[in-house]
Order: C-alpha cells, then sequence, then structure tokens
C-alpha cells in the first residue's frame, strides 16, 4: 500500500433501484468529517431513475468510480468483490444504498480502527428505521471495546451476526486476501458468512454510539428473505458451518439452534411449502445429540400458544 493510501477509506455503495434514497445516501458519505475517502458507485442495471441521481456526482472530486452493469447480477455480494476490486484505501466501508449515516460516523470508526494494529473490523450501533420511526436500536454498554477475534465470533457472531447491516462498518482492505469466498455462494446471509472470515483474522473494535440508521422497506433485501425463508435456511447451514469448523462450542450451537426454531415455528404457515419443509429436516438433523428435537418443538408450541393468549 502506498503512503498516500495510508487512512484511505473506500466507500462502495452498491446500488439497485433505490434511487429515492440514494441522494441522501451519497450525501452522507460526501459529507463525512472524516476527509480521507474515495467513493465507488456501483449500479446493478437499475429500472428506476438511479442513474440519473448517481451521473449528478461524476465530477465530484471525492468520486474514483461510477460502474455500471449491463445485465442484472442479482448478487449484492458479487457487487461487494466488485467494489473491493477496485478499492485502493487502508479501509473499506460498504454503505448499502438505501442507508445513511451522522457526519462523524468515519471519524469514530477509524479511530477505533487504529487503536490496535490487530483490529480487522471497526464498528458502530445502528437504529432501524421504517419510514419516520425508529423501530428498534443496537447497543453496546461501553463506548469502545477491543474484543479478541475468537471472543467476537463467539459472543457477537452467534446466535446471530451484530453487525446486522453492512452499512455500520469498516475493516481492512488486506484481509480480504485472507478470507475464503464462500460469502458470494449465499443470496442472503452472505455477510454473516463474511463478518466470521475477517473476524478470523484479527481482533474487532466496537464502538458504543449510535451512528447509522439502516432503513427498512418492503425492496429490501433482508424484507424478501425472512418472508421466503431463506434466513432460516442459510443460517442454519452457517451455525452447522460455525460449529462443525470448531468457531463456536456445542453450548453456543444448542442455544443458537434453539432460538432459531422458536423463531420460526409461528412463522412457518407463511413460508412456501417447499422451502418449510427443507428448513424442517434441517431443523430434525441438528449436528450434536444434545440437541433433543421433540423437546425443543413441544417448548416452541407451548411459547407460541402463550402468545396468543396474549
Amino acid at each position: 500500500m502506498s503512503m498516500e493510501n495510508k487512512g484511505l477509506v473506500s466507500v462502495i455503495i452498491p446500488n439497485y433501484n433505490h434511487g429515492k434514497y440514494l441522494k441522501q445516501r451519497i450525501e452522507s458519505v460526501l459529507n463525512q468529517t472524516y476527509p480521507h475517502i474515495e467513493l465507488i458507485i456501483l449500479d446493478d442495471c437499475s429500472s428506476d431513475d438511479s442513474m440519473s441521481v448517481i451521473e449528478r456526482y461524476r465530477h465530484h472530486s471525492k468520486i474514483s468510480h461510477i460502474v455500471r452493469n449491463e445485465v442484472n447480477v442479482g448478487s449484492p455480494f458479487k457487487q461487494w468483490a466488485k467494489g473491493i476490486e477496485l478499492a485502493k484505501g487502508e479501509f473499506v466501508w460498504i454503505a448499502e444504498s438505501d442507508d445513511w449515516c451522522e457526519p462523524t460516523m468515519l471519524n469514530y470508526l477509524v479511530d477505533g480502527m487504529q487503536q490496535d494494529d490487530r483490529c480487522t473490523i471497526s464498528y458502530c450501533q445502528s437504529y432501524c428505521v421504517i419510514g419516520n420511526q425508529i423501530k428498534w436500536q443496537s447497543s453496546h454498554p461501553q463506548l469502545m471495546e477491543i474484543v479478541e477475534s475468537g471472543r467476537f465470533i463467539r459472543e457477537y457472531l452467534c446466535p446471530n451476526p451484530a453487525i446486522f447491516n453492512a452499512s455500520m462498518a469498516i475493516w481492512r482492505r488486506v484481509k480480504f486476501n485472507d478470507i475464503s469466498l464462500d460469502f458470494l455462494n449465499y443470496r442472503f446471509s452472505g455477510d454473516w458468512v463474511f463478518w466470521t472470515e475477517l473476524a478470523k483474522t484479527g481482533n474487532v473494535c466496537i464502538n458504543g454510539r449510535l451512528l447509522n440508521y439502516f432503513r427498512k422497506h418492503e425492496s429490501d433485501v433482508s424484507t424478501h428473505a425472512y418472508a421466503s425463508g431463506l434466513n432460516f435456511a442459510e443460517g442454519l447451514s452457517i451455525l452447522n458451518r460455525m460449529y462443525e469448523t470448531q468457531l463456536i462450542s456445542q453450548k453456543d450451537y444448542n442455544r443458537a439452534y434453539k432460538k432459531n426454531f422458536k423463531e420460526f415455528w409461528p412463522i412457518k404457515g407463511m413460508i412456501d411449502p417447499a422451502i418449510r419443509t427443507h428448513i424442517m429436516r434441517l431443523f430434525e438433523n441438528p449436528l450434536t445429540s444434545k440437541v433433543i428435537f421433540y423437546k425443543i418443538w413441544l417448548s416452541a408450541i407451548w411459547a407460541s400458544w402463550k402468545k396468543k393468549q396474549g
């Protein structure tokens, strides 16, 4: 890495049909108080007015690349990889096209990364926003904490990833050369695999400040995945992988398995029957004999019944 790129943050905005959110997203990047950035904007052959919004910024001094796919690739993770290939910075920030953030976000995250040369990831807390309402928000009890690699995987990536939105994190670009590219094989949960692979290479800085806004709406990737059941199918596969590679203990695996089944059971009727059958087969065949399926099944039925009783 050249000295001129040291401290540089390569910001990747992968966009598909988020034209109505793009101005706020791009402006929230360009208005960062941290000045040393390059902005890479990727469009996956949008059919809305995204390109007309993007073109307004083509000659901005911070823009290094604008790339539009001629054919839709349909995978946000393949777009991530394309942006990473173009990136020149010491750090990478994948800023999702329908989110936005506080202007001080990069200052805090870069500062956190620089506290420890072994840090691979630095992330903040996030609001989840629907329309003009804050539906929920993440939290951390310390303003800043450096967490060791193995502990982070066990406690913050299981049973669900604490980095639930790519926009809330930056990471060291050089570490991309050290990780598996299996995240490209997932349609929805590739980010979970991605953060796990990165966390294996170093420590993680957690910032307790709420600096990111994660926008939820009908056309986002996660809404579709939850409706289709894809999150359960891929999530169980990832948990199995984490247990088989000894990243998590039997206790961690059992806890995650039970939590996921209790979330799946009340909404199973909303999922396509073929996918539902596939998910049930995964649940019925856990990797450890300590998980007794029929007991968890009865527990889920009881919890669901109690909820209905109000």
